[in-house]
């Protein structure tokens, strides 16, 4: 698969979970359906590995690798991002979680030395000011209170565990280990961290029965979850975290316009503008050279587009 199929399909499905995620809130406590999600999603991989035939046994050194995953991309950013949301707008949480393209530009220096070019800076520069375009109505009469503080300190820190997600994940790849059964350990390690700190928080192991708490679920699971982790995860080792990063600031436009279509939002000024930048930001960064970062082949590169859809981000 090509850079930028797998590219338009994470922005397009991790775009269109801001809709899906709105079914899961109200009945069932975030943590829980977290957990739900992800023990569904690492099944339905182990199961599929299975299938196919993939190799599931790995050594203490891969495991720790799975394990960090677990922690940092399938469990504790999600939480975070939930609560946050408790104390602040989605539309501050999109900002916040915009600024992941700029952490990955950073830890990709610190931890593999890879220098962003002019057209990644001035591309994620524009996509980040274009996303505060965007949400500008809805935070520009925000009052800087304790409870607003912190919770956009919980986004950002939910980006931030993200990115460094970001880098365990490169690291994975650069030594070697498969992207389906990395997701799939990675999904459940993150499944029982996130159920052992729904116990520990005494929450109720509840579940909706209703058809649009199960369908967003289901669609959380297949595509949010097994499909846009494993084309993004693909693309990130092979173009590197800083550029594939971008995605982060494109699919807040993607929820964005799904707004448009399906919930009456109107367009306006801000809008408009917020659009153009962030297009203008994603043409700098993906075009243009080709990136210098590794390209890393593992078994997964070899399977049908299903193990592409087996092999994320508030």
């Amino acid at each position: 698969m090509s850079n930028w199929f797998l590219y338009v399909v994470t922005v397009l499905v991790w775009g269109s979970t801001w809709l899906a995620i709105g079914f899961q809130l109200g009945t069932v406590a975030p943590e829980v359906s977290i957990f739900y999600r992800y023990l569904l999603a690492s099944a339905l991989l182990f199961s599929w590995c299975r299938y196919r035939g993939l190799n599931l046994q790995f050594g203490i050194r891969a495991h720790t690798h799975f394990l960090m995953l677990g922690v940092l991309l399938f469990s504790l950013n999600y939480i975070t991002a939930y609560y946050a949301q408790q104390y602040i707008s989605s539309a501050m949480t999109a900002i916040a979680f915009s600024m992941m393209v700029w952490m990955n530009i950073v830890n990709a220096r610190i931890f593999f030395g890879t220098r962003a070019g002019w057209r990644v800076i001035a591309g994620s520069i524009l996509g980040v000011v274009g996303i505060a375009v965007l949400f500008l109505p809805q935070v520009e009469h925000l009052s800087l209170t304790d409870v607003t503080l912190y919770g956009a300190g919980l986004a950002v820190l939910g980006a931030f565990l993200a990115s460094l997600g970001n880098m365990v994940s490169q690291a994975s790849q650069k030594d070697g280990l498969p992207i389906v059964q990395s997701n799939a350990w990675g999904m459940m390690y993150g499944a029982v961290l996130t159920a052992a700190i729904a116990v520990w928080q005494g929450r109720e192991f509840a579940f909706d029965t209703s058809p649009e708490y199960v369908a967003s679920l289901l669609y959380l699971t297949v595509f949010g979850s097994i499909i846009a982790f494993g084309s993004y995860l693909t693309l990130l080792g092979r173009i590197g975290a800083h550029k594939a990063g971008y995605a982060m600031v494109m699919f807040p436009l993607v929820a964005l316009i799904l707004s448009v279509l399906f919930e009456g939002l109107e367009l306006s000024k801000p809008i408009v503008a917020g659009m153009a930048l962030v297009l203008a930001g994603n043409v700098f960064i993906l075009r243009g050279r080709k990136p210098v970062a590794n390209t890393v082949v593992s078994e997964a590169d070899n399977e049908p587009p299903l193990c592409l859809a087996a092999q994320r981000p508030h």
